[in-house]
């Protein structure tokens, strides 16, 4: 049984990692966020579709020897549905996501600041609203959705099927469009750091 100075340990641990991986794939830039947006650039696709495999597999390993017991959540498709749009709205306009902007702040950004007391405002009123709002449609659940069980098979197998699925994905991702050259396109989304990496695009000056 994990103690809760064992889960604190390891959670830190984890945000280390994850800190130390959004900084060095350069996906917290907003001009690498706001390009994933604009689907002209795939950096942060891979970064997370990367995060998503290596987490099945490592619930996969912790489950199928029993160390963690899995506690799925119900499907609620019109709050998913809709939250999802608000959140990639907020992205887009902030050039930042929730996992990002805690790396935006380190690296000394400070719009990320203002990014920052929004989300903890938005969180502080959602949940004031949240009683109100499971009373709508938004409340609504459609139960349990777990692939595994809809295919007859253990969590572990459907994890570490999911994840080589994953891995064929971004295999076929970094072939039509490889991470150098999104790399240099935009890091910082200035239109002069896209011209030195791309000595071909050509820019005409408006008359």
């Amino acid at each position: 049984m994990m103690t809760l100075t064992s889960a604190i340990v390891i959670g830190i641990v984890m945000g280390i990692v994850f800190g130390f991986a959004l900084e060095k794939s350069r996906v917290f830039e907003p001009g690498i966020i706001v390009g994933q947006m604009q689907m002209r650039n795939f950096i942060m696709l891979k970064v997370f579709l990367t995060a998503v495999a290596t987490g099945a597999v490592v619930l996969a390993v912790l489950n199928g020897f029993g160390y963690v017991k899995l506690a799925p959540k119900a499907a609620m498709y019109y709050a998913d549905i809709i939250g999802g749009l608000i959140l990639g709205a907020g992205i887009a306009l902030a050039g930042a996501c929730p996992g990002t902007t805690l790396a935006q702040v380190g690296a000394g950004y400070r719009d990320a600041l203002f990014t920052l007391v929004g989300g903890l405002f938005g969180a502080v009123a959602y949940s004031y609203a949240e009683p109100t709002l499971t009373k709508t449609f938004l409340g609504q659940s459609s139960g349990k959705l777990i692939f595994s069980q809809l295919f007859g098979i253990p969590y572990w197998a459907g994890a570490l099927g999911l994840a080589a699925v994953l891995v064929v994905v971004l295999i076929a991702l970094e072939a039509w469009r490889p991470w150098r050259d999104d790399m240099g396109n935009d890091v910082d989304g200035d239109l002069a750091t896209e011209q030195r990496a791309r000595p071909d695009l050509h820019v005409v000056p408006a008359e």
